[in-house]
C-alpha cells in the first residue's frame, strides 16, 4: 500500500484558471445601438480590468460575440495561459461548445476568429449562467448604451 501525502493535489483536480471573464453584449432593438461589457477577474476573484465598447448598429448576437472576442484578446495580449468565460448567452455558449451550428453568416466570421484565439490558449472553458449572475458585465453594456443617448 502506497502512502499518500496530505499536501499532494489529486491528479484529477484541475489547476485554477489564470483569469475569469464575465461577458455580455446587448442591442437596443435587434439590430440597434449595441455594446459589449467584459469584467475580468484574477484567480482570487478580484476584478483586475473592465472592458466595454460601443459597436454601432448591430445585433444582440454580434454584441455577445464581440464581448467574447474582447475577453480572448485580453487574455492573449496580457499573456494569460488560461481563461474561463461566463456568459448569459445560451446561443453563444452552445455554439462555442459545438452543441449548436453557427448558421448566421454574419456570426460565422466572429465564431471562427474566436475558435482560432481559443486554440492559442493552454486552457479555455465557457459556461452559461442566468442573467442575474452576470450583472456586472450587463451593467457595463447599459452604461455604454446610456452614454450614447443624445
Amino acid at each position: 500500500m502506497t502512502q499518500k501525502s496530505l499536501f499532494q493535489e489529486p491528479p484529477h483536480r484541475a489547476a485554477a484558471y489564470a483569469i475569469k471573464a464575465n461577458i455580455d453584449g446587448g442591442a437596443r432593438g435587434n439590430p440597434g445601438p449595441a455594446a459589449y461589457g467584459v469584467v475580468i477577474r484574477n484567480a482570487q476573484g478580484e476584478i483586475i480590468d473592465e472592458i466595454a465598447e460601443y459597436l454601432g448598429i448591430k445585433t444582440n448576437n454580434f454584441a455577445e460575440y464581440s464581448g467574447l472576442l474582447a475577453a480572448l484578446e485580453y487574455a492573449l495580449r496580457e499573456k494569460y495561459p488560461s481563461l474561463k468565460v461566463v456568459s448569459d448567452s445560451e446561443l453563444l455558449v452552445r455554439q462555442m461548445k459545438g452543441q449548436y451550428r453557427v448558421k448566421n453568416t454574419g456570426l460565422l466570421e466572429l465564431y471562427e476568429r474566436a475558435r482560432v484565439m481559443v486554440r492559442k490558449l493552454e486552457r479555455f472553458s465557457i459556461d452559461h449562467v442566468l442573467r442575474e449572475h452576470n450583472r456586472e458585465a450587463d451593467r457595463l453594456v447599459n452604461k455604454v448604451l446610456d452614454s450614447r443617448r443624445g
